[in-house]
């Protein structure tokens, strides 16, 4: 099965391809003789041709990647291509923030549905914002609170002393901050919140078990496919290895084996074909990855595992399948 794959993702200029999940997938397209086509989001158009789906086009250059950094890719002629007869596979690949951009997106891309696969599914991804969907899976999580009010904020903090605070839509650690069981700070930072997001924020009891490891588990059209573990860097609480933070092989706990097994079948069932989960201290269940998630080039380098090729399968059949 040869499949023409868009790639919706961030300029291929800017990634490190030592560890990032996009490239690693189109690597493995390529690999499996699929043509791999590359477009920005920003050219992602929705023109009327009177049906209800109309016309869904990017302007997209055929490309050719290999494994050299700074020489990774060729590009062909860019060209204004038909998402919907060009194109068997979209994989929406570009970075968060989740915003109304990337919510504008999706929902184009899910007017393809019937046509062409996107994975994940866009319209499950809007119905799946990371620390929002997590929710539904509470009884794993640690004590949470989703608020904008400064009172409600105070009144959690006090209740359990040190608390982590981040943004309801953030991505890669970025814009979390601990307050002190005092609760020093607090107020400004709900200010600086306040002004930067509409959205409510997201507040969680600072978790000691993080120094045990925040790890990233990922799972492909519901099955556990690997893991790593990843640690703090030096000064840091945040675990990410955007912030610092370093990884380590490792195994799932009971814990995180019945996590995986409770809400495998929902993902598959909703078309999320690659999910990474986050798991502190190998119990506390703190977000689900949907929109673009990463983790798979360590997993496979501790673990000598081909996720990429696993997440390929799982494609290959949801297309023989429509």
């Amino acid at each position: 099965m040869v499949l023409k794959v868009a790639v919706q993702m961030d300029p291929l200029e800017s990634i490190n391809i030592a560890g990032d999940s996009s490239f690693a997938l189109m690597m493995a397209a390529q690999a499996r003789g699929h043509e791999i086509w590359h477009y920005d989001v920003a050219s992602l158009a929705y023109e009327s041709d009177g049906t209800p789906r109309g016309r869904i086009t990017a302007h997209a250059a055929p490309v050719t990647v290999q494994r050299v950094q700074g020489e990774h890719f060729t590009a062909g002629e860019r060209r204004r291509i038909d998402l919907a007869h060009d194109i068997d596979v979209v994989l929406m690949r570009q970075d968060p923030p989740f915003h109304l951009g990337y919510i504008s997106a999706a929902l184009l891309l899910d007017r393809l549905k019937g046509t062409t696969l996107v994975a994940n599914d866009p319209r499950e991804v809007v119905n799946a914002p990371e620390k929002m969907f997590v929710l539904d899976y509470a009884r794993f999580m640690p004590p949470t609170l989703v608020a904008r009010h400064l009172e409600d904020l105070r009144d959690f903090q006090r209740q359990h002393g040190t608390v982590v605070v981040k943004p309801l839509h953030g991505n890669g650690g970025k814009a979390i901050f601990r307050i002190d069981e005092n609760g020093t700070n607090l107020s400004a930072l709900s200010e600086v919140f306040d002004q930067t997001w509409p959205e409510p924020h997201m507040v969680q009891p600072f978790l000691p078990e993080v120094s045990e490891g925040d790890k990233r588990i990922v799972l492909v059209d519901g099955e556990f496919a690997g893991a790593i573990n990843r640690f703090p860097g030096e000064g840091e609480f945040r675990s990410n290895l955007a912030q610092g933070g370093h990884a380590e092989a490792t195994t799932l706990t009971e814990r995180e084996e019945e996590i995986c097994a409770a809400m495998g079948p929902e993902l598959k069932r909703r078309g999320l074909v690659f999910v990474g989960i986050d798991v502190i201290g190998g119990k506390w269940l703190t977000e689900i990855n949907v929109t673009s998630p990463t983790g798979i080039v360590a997993i496979d380098k501790f673990n000598g595992s081909d996720t990429a090729g696993l997440i390929w399968d799982a494609i290959e059949r949801r297309h023989a399948a429509m």
